[in-house]
């Protein structure tokens, strides 16, 4: 029987109110006036800017403690907690729309500790930690992003200044091997209540083979490109299932790899190093 679609109804909120949208569960800490680290959720934080430089956008309400303080001090951490029913519940109350730090951090079940750099670059204290957290973004609020498409919304171009891991994910990170879990937040839907939903083990999927080029025509996009550095044939081979639309900024990244090191050509054992993000990590 074929299936039927029906259109409905966008309203406010429609991530949550007029769709079914996975989002993540995000304490954002910033720095209360009185010195104290204000904790607030948040799922609307999202990657943004993702090459050369690294950015995250959060969408707050304008009058929320968490945007206020940001306002005040460009100044926030973003803490991706386990998956842990206490964590959320504690998340919830947090939430809550007026309280003040004082009042909101009452209900947090969650320790703090201080940042590695708990003072920027800038020489502006930061929030602390937390201890529970799986990673922590340590970020600037970038103040030349000046979006704001209403007063009751605020949008903030938060520059990423490091990531802080635990140890022991760092090492599934850079080995490629194993996933934390981390919950996943469906929004307020009902009038009632937050659904957020449990993790599952992520499933892997290989590359499509068969669909790229053959190492003739790689090797002659080389020459094409620089005849002065030369292609191994090793090399190019490592390139066949590169999409097309991807080869030549893959190759021209090589080659200037290549001149920064003061060398003639590529080898496949430089792209073995170039394609692992994490070598670097793993010497």
């Amino acid at each position: 029987m074929k299936k039927k679609f029906e259109e409905i109804r966008v309203l406010d909120n429609f991530y949550q109110t007029s769709s079914f949208y996975p989002m993540p569960v995000v304490l954002i800490g910033t720095l209360a006036e009185s010195d104290q680290t204000n904790l607030g959720p948040y799922s609307l934080v999202f990657p943004y800017v993702i090459a050369g430089e690294h950015a995250m956008m959060l969408i707050s309400r304008a009058t929320s403690n968490t945007a206020q303080i940001i306002l005040r001090t460009g100044k926030a951490s973003l803490n991706f907690i386990p998956d842990n029913k206490k964590f959320m519940k504690s998340c919830v109350a947090l939430g809550f729309p007026g309280d003040t730090t004082e009042e909101k951090m009452k209900h947090s079940v969650f320790t703090l500790m201080d940042s590695p750099a708990m003072h920027a670059e800038d020489g502006r204290k930061r929030p602390q930690i937390i201890e529970e957290a799986i990673q922590v973004f340590e970020c600037t609020w970038d103040e030349s992003y000046t979006y704001q498409p209403s007063e009751m919304e605020a949008h903030f171009l938060l520059r990423i200044d490091r990531i802080l891991m635990q140890e022991a994910w760092k090492k599934c990170l850079v080995s490629g091997k194993g996933f934390p879990k981390l919950p996943i937040d469906y929004g307020y839907r009902d009038n009632t209540n937050f659904w957020i939903s449990r993790h599952s083990r992520p499933a892997a999927f290989g590359i499509p083979k068969g669909r790229g080029l053959n190492v003739d025509a790689i090797q002659y996009q080389a020459e094409r490109l620089d005849p002065d550095i030369l292609w191994e044939a090793e090399a190019c081979g490592r390139l066949v299932n590169v999409p097309r639309v991807f080869l030549k900024t893959v190759m021209q990244g090589a080659n200037d790899e290549v001149r920064k090191r003061g060398l003639t050509t590529v080898t496949a054992a430089l792209l073995d190093e170039l394609r692992d993000k994490r070598s670097v990590d793993k010497k």
